[in-house]
């Protein structure tokens, strides 16, 4: 029985050590020599991080570099948080504060970045990970670190802010990971053959499912370079060229493929088996545009946030729907008791009600790192169930069951709002406006102040034309009240429609 992600580690290094392990657009590692220097910065930390259970940050640029040094922590016993160079100096205080790091591994370049007044305010110990990672190992000592790393032992802290803009580090356990990913290498039959193409940034959970199916498969993980999402045909082309299986990326980024001409200038038919998505609504529109360029190719939904290790449920593509039909969050994970429970805690089981979704499963994150208050909020005792302790998690999400018994997302509870006496989801509005011919991407927020709906819109429409547009679609009561067009939608460094950023230049100014 393997307890960690180490453990696939090492068995992954000794069946598969000459397979393309993990690349970017500067290195190729196989599976062998991941394994080597990830020991090399394991017994490395014990120096700086003796006896493992401790947080280490990861300072480093997007990379294959970066990938193994969260593995190499994990061998050491302790605990990853990944910090790039990107994020604002002021989220990166708030990470330190919260996160109090024994110690810090951060790539040569960017030494001279960390210090009291520099991007990464860390006054702890330093590795350097070039040099950390080349030693000669011991491998008795390897295998005593593996020995210690337990099931229950944290894998890491991720950092999410959510819709609040403030970062909540969601802690998260080998065994929480472990059991998504057994399901779903099983579910989506993923062997050594197959080549994930990364799109997430390596601190979004996401990345997850690239980086540990990898590690337990030994598929091969490509670390898609970012500057290509700006160019669809020459990430086709990359596609192609690795000859990447499988995608898990947001729909933000396959939205920018499918807007664009790239597949009639590129052919992933031959190459391209499954194209997965998470992280925020996939637009019909914008998926039917994908099924006729790739028949042959099998499309999911996953649904679930960062607490609950990727993702608590699926939907496999198996229909056909019109461009503004929601597509279902669909079905339970295995693993995963995925509860809709209405105002009274009582357990949702008639179509079309709505209630919030709650989780419970040993993939749920053991709660928010030093933030015994937030954690209290959101990861709960099971209302259902009284007679010992048991945590459920509180995703703050209203969900239905459509007639099909598919779950439904409706809405963030803070994106339910009450307007002229009626309730309303506004991504009922989002669903109905990106079907509309022409829109790429939109978004709907509230302006509670003036009691205005607000669309926000990457095409040139006006408000009388774009109401004339969902006529046909909505009730006069959800139109927009307002309608503000820019050239492009502003993303997040997830990747996903920056909401924050939004209400905070247009609406609460």
């Amino acid at each position: 029985m393997q307890n960690s992600v180490v453990q696939w580690l090492e068995e992954t290094s000794r069946r598969f050590p000459d397979r393309t392990a993990v690349t970017d657009e500067h290195v190729c590692y196989t599976w062998r020599e991941v394994w080597q220097k990830a020991a090399s910065v394991a017994q490395q930390l014990e120096t700086a991080a003796p006896g493992g259970k401790q947080p280490v940050a990861v300072f480093m640029d997007k990379s294959a570099d970066m990938v193994i040094a969260f593995l190499g922590v994990a061998l050491s016993g302790n605990f990853y948080s990944p910090i790039t160079p990107d994020m604002p100096r002021m989220r990166v205080e708030k990470i330190l504060e919260v996160l109090q790091p024994a110690a810090c591994v951060a790539s040569r370049e960017l030494l001279d970045e960390i210090g009291p007044d520099k991007r990464l305010p860390f006054a702890g110990p330093i590795l350097c990970y070039e040099d950390i990672s080349s030693h000669a190992v011991e491998e008795s000592a390897t295998e005593k670190l593996v020995s210690r790393v337990l099931d229950m032992d944290l894998l890491f802290v991720l950092f999410t802010s959510g819709s609040t803009g403030v970062p909540k580090g969601v802690a998260n356990t080998h065994r929480a990971i472990m059991n998504h990913i057994r399901w779903f290498a099983d579910e989506f039959k993923i062997t050594e053959e197959d080549s994930f193409g990364n799109q997430s940034p390596l601190y979004f959970d996401n990345s997850n499912l690239d980086i540990y199916t990898a590690v337990l498969t030994g598929a091969a993980l490509h670390i898609v370079p970012p500057d290509l999402y700006a160019a669809p045909v020459k990430l086709l082309q990359y596609l192609s060229e690795h000859k990447v299986t499988t995608l898990f990326w947001v729909p933000s980024a396959m939205t920018k493929v499918s807007q664009s001409h790239a597949f009639e200038l590129v052919d992933l038919s031959g190459t391209l088996k499954r194209a997965i998505f998470c992280g925020e609504a996939m637009p019909n529109k914008q998926l039917n545009r994908w099924r006729r360029a790739l028949p042959d190719v099998l499309y999911a939904n996953f649904y679930g946030p960062t607490e609950i290790s990727v993702a608590c449920t699926y939907y496999v593509v198996d229909r056909d729907f019109a461009d503004q039909e929601p597509l279902p969050a669909g079905h339970p994970i295995p693993g995963y008791d995925v509860m809709v429970l209405d105002n009274d805690n009582k357990r949702v089981t008639k179509p079309e009600t709505p209630g919030e979704l709650c989780v419970r499963s040993t993939s749920v994150a053991v709660g928010y790192y030093n933030n015994p208050e937030k954690t209290a909020e959101a990861f709960v005792q099971n209302p259902l169930q009284t007679a010992y302790e048991e945590k459920i998690y509180r995703t703050g999400d209203i969900v239905k069951y459509n007639e099909r018994g598919e779950i439904m997302f409706l809405s963030r509870k803070d994106f339910q709002i009450k307007h002229l006496g009626h309730r309303i989801e506004l991504g009922e509005i989002e669903t109905a406006v990106a079907s509309l011919e022409g829109v790429g991407a939109c978004c709907c927020l509230y302006n509670r102040k003036q009691s205005l709906i607000v669309l926000f819109l990457d095409v040139p429409f006006t408000r009388t034309e774009i109401n004339e547009k969902l006529a046909d679609l909505l009730p006069r009561y959800m139109l927009p009240s307002k309608v503000i067009c820019l050239d492009s939608m502003p993303l997040n460094a997830n990747g996903k429609i920056d909401r924050v950023r939004l209400r905070e230049e247009y609406i609460d100014r």
